[in-house]
Order: C-alpha cells, then sequence, then structure tokens
C-alpha cells in the first residue's frame, strides 16, 4: 500500500472518484467503485485467506501465488476494474452478508448509517459483515468513508495486539495442555492398572465363589445321601435304640463276669491252700454254709444249649449243668432285660433249646415256639423255673437225642440234687 493510499489519508485522486461517486445517488456501490484506500481492508478484513485462494482459483485458474502476501496484492489490484476475480468476490460478500445488507438497507440517510456503524463496532461480533455493509452503501459519503476505514485500521492494530496476547496466552496454555496431558495419561495409567487389579480380585473372587457354590451343592448332596442312608437304616432296623440298649448291658455284663472270675479265682486259690485247723462254729452256721452237690448231667457233647428265661441268681447253675455236660450255655432272660431282637440270634447258634415257660414274656414264649417250629430244632418246655427243672429238661432232651435210658442211679441222684439246687 503506498503513502497516498493510506487508510484515512485519501490521495488526490481518490477524492475525486470519490466526488464523482458520491454524487450517483443511493445505490449500492460494487468492489471497483471502492476508493483505492479500502481495497487493503475489504480484502484483508472481510475475505478469509481459504475463500480468496479458492474464488481465485474459479475465476484465475492457472497458477496461482503460493504467497498469502502475493496472493493478497493480486487481489486488490484485481479489484479496482471489473474483473472476474472482482466480480466473483463481489458475488460471495454480497451472498456471505446478506443479512447485514438487508440491516443496513433500512439506514436511509448517512447520519443512520453511522449509527448503525457504531452500534456494530461496539458490539464487535460481525464487523467484517458491517464493514462491508457500510462501505457499499450508497449512503456511505467520504466522511464516513474515511472513519470507518479510520476504525478499522485501530481495529486491526487492536486485533494485531490481542493476537500477540493470545498467542502468548495460547502458547501457556499449551504448556499447561502438556502437563495436564502428561498428568492424565498417568492417571489414566493408574486408573488402568487400578481397574486390572480390581478385575483381577473380582475374577478370583467369581472363582472362588464357584467354588465355594460347587462345596456347598457337594456337602448338601452328601448330606441329602447321608439323611437318606440314616432313614433307611431306621426302616430296615427298628429296634436300634435297643440294640444299643443291649449293647450298653452287654458291656456291663462283660464286667461284672470279669468280676466274677476274679472272685473265682481267689476263691479257687483260697481252696488250693492247705487247709487250716478247724474252728469251732456254731451248729447254726455250720447248717446255712452247708453245700449241696449239684446232680450229674446228661452228656451233650459239642451241643449248644440256649436256656431261655430264668432266675438271674440260678444262671451260674445253669452254666455249670450245662458245662459239665459237655455242652456250651447260652442264656436270655426271655425279654425282661434282653431284648426280643437278641433272642433270633441266640435261637440261630442254639442246638437245643430250654424254654422255662414259667419266667418268661409272652412275646418270648411265641417267639421260641415259632422259630423251634419253623426251624425243626429241637425245644423243650419246663414250667417252673429251677435247676432241677433245668436238668429234666437236659434229660429229656437227651433222650430224644439218644434213645438209650440213663441209669436209674443218676436219674435218682439228679433228681435229689435238683431238689437240693432249687
Amino acid at each position: 500500500m503506498c503513502a497516498e493510499e493510506r487508510p484515512g489519508l485519501p490521495c488526490k485522486h481518490a477524492q475525486a472518484a470519490n466526488a464523482v461517486v458520491f454524487g450517483r445517488g443511493s445505490r449500492r456501490r460494487r468492489l471497483w467503485d471502492l476508493a483505492p484506500t479500502a481495497y487493503c481492508p475489504v480484502i484483508g478484513v472481510c475475505v478469509p485467506l481459504p475463500l480468496l485462494r479458492r474464488v481465485a482459483e474459479k475465476a484465475v485458474g492457472g497458477t496461482l501465488p503460493t504467497d498469502d502476501y502475493e496472493l493478497h496484492c493480486a487481489a486488490i489490484t484485481e479489484s479496482k476494474a471489473r474483473t472476474p476475480l472482482a466480480e466473483r468476490l463481489q458475488r460471495e460478500l454480497d451472498e456471505r452478508f446478506a443479512l447485514a445488507l438487508g440491516a443496513a438497507a433500512r439506514c436511509k440517510s448517512t447520519e443512520a448509517l453511522a449509527q448503525w456503524w457504531q452500534a456494530q463496532l461496539r458490539l464487535g461480533e460481525a464487523v467484517p459483515a458491517a464493514f462491508w455493509s457500510t462501505l457499499t452503501h450508497g449512503r456511505c459519503d467520504a466522511v464516513l468513508e474515511e472513519r470507518v476505514l479510520r476504525d478499522v485500521h485501530m481495529l486491526q492494530h487492536q486485533v494485531g495486539a490481542a493476537e500477540r496476547v493470545d498467542r502468548a496466552r495460547f502458547a501457556e496454555l499449551a504448556r499447561e495442555h502438556g502437563v495436564l496431558v502428561r498428568e492424565l495419561a498417568a492417571a489414566q495409567q493408574r486408573s488402568t492398572q487400578a481397574l486390572a487389579q480390581r478385575a483381577a480380585v473380582i475374577e478370583q473372587q467369581a472363582a472362588e465363589l464357584v467354588r465355594l457354590r460347587a462345596a456347598l451343592i457337594t456337602r448338601d448332596t452328601e448330606l441329602q445321601a447321608l439323611r437318606a442312608e440314616v432313614d433307611e437304616l431306621r426302616l430296615g432296623l427298628p429296634d436300634l435304640p435297643t440294640r444299643r440298649a443291649q449293647a450298653e448291658q452287654l458291656t456291663r455284663q462283660r464286667a461284672r463276669i470279669e468280676a466274677l472270675e476274679r472272685r473265682l479265682a481267689q476263691a479257687a486259690a483260697t481252696v488250693a491252700r492247705p487247709a487250716e485247723p478247724a474252728v469251732p462254729q456254731p451248729a447254726a452256721a455250720a447248717c446255712d454254709e452247708r453245700v449241696t452237690p449239684l446232680p450229674v448231667p446228661p452228656r451233650l457233647d459239642d451241643k449248644a444249649v440256649l436256656c431261655v428265661g430264668g432266675r438271674s441268681a440260678s444262671v451260674p447253675v445253669y452254666r455249670q449243668l450245662v458245662e459239665r455236660s459237655g455242652g456250651q450255655f447260652l442264656h436270655h432272660d426271655g425279654g425282661e432285660e434282653e431284648s426280643a431282637a437278641r433272642l433270633e440270634s441266640s435261637l440261630a447258634a442254639a442246638d437245643l433249646v430250654i424254654c422255662q415257660a414259667g419266667c418268661i414274656s409272652h412275646g418270648a414264649y411265641w417267639r421260641v415256639k415259632d422259630h423251634c417250629k419253623r426251624t425243626g430244632k429241637q425245644c423243650v418246655f419246663v414250667d417252673k423255673p429251677s435247676a432241677a427243672g433245668l436238668l429234666r429238661g437236659l434229660r429229656e432232651a437227651a433222650q430224644r437225642l439218644s434213645p438209650q435210658d440213663e441209669p436209674a442211679e443218676a436219674v435218682a441222684g439228679a433228681t435229689a440234687g435238683g431238689a437240693g439246687a432249687d
């Protein structure tokens, strides 16, 4: 831009041209009708460089200057006359600023146009549109045009200063942005690691939950199976509590037997000692300690003899009679303390059954009778529970096993001994 064409200082040629232009009336001026000093700010303010390059490619074609300043100067030169580039720029500017042109057209005087321009300048939102609309308005005289060019010139200085401030601020913001980007990257990395750890913990907890659920299902299944097994055992063994009581009683009986065996051993040791001098005893005491010899039982070699019923105090005498006959002694109290279920196993193990019917329960009596009837096992029923009755039952059973009669003296001795045992 030459010194004569600086904004606010129009040369004499421009003043003459403006005097001719302003005398034309209210018709809008075209781009090529403006003052020479207006082309530089109009092209620079109203036409962005990308738009200027596109319009120049369409209007001129060929090779355009690569430098933005050279393209700007070429556009100024072409706009001073009615060239294809000037016409395309005119149409492009009218289309871009149609709203502002309509608003400026409502100003019917130079004063109204000047006020409108100042209002748009204070707003600062659409300065390029107001600049183009004011310069091309038919009521824009030389004084208003000079004022507008001065305002735009100063505004460009302000824009340049603001741009420098904005660039410094932009550089500062860029540095802050870099710091924030690095901090964000570190935070994202920490977040990613935390998420990965949380995912690993969740996966581990999920696996543990699956394992615990499987263990719970397995435990419930085993518990259900055990409950079913227990129920089945209870159904199959309805007398299980009774058997437990029998087991406890058997333990007690074994302890009692051991105690009796120890006492027996002590008594045998006492008998085996040398006879001490007899001490005179009262006659009554001698009568009380008189021992009646046991009768001689028949021979029942290797026979298991089950004695059902009888008094508990007489069981040792029963055992001694059976063992002296060569048999094996089995005993059941007939349901007084021992259960009926144990009676079945005793009946199955016996070869000979002697039932003392006067000292057993009805259930045991019928169980013995039914078992012997079903199995064909020999059974002798004795009415009175006594050693003599047991001996008679043994002899009766021995006669059935062997038809030959025993000697008469043995029978007599057995009868006498049985009476004494009772």
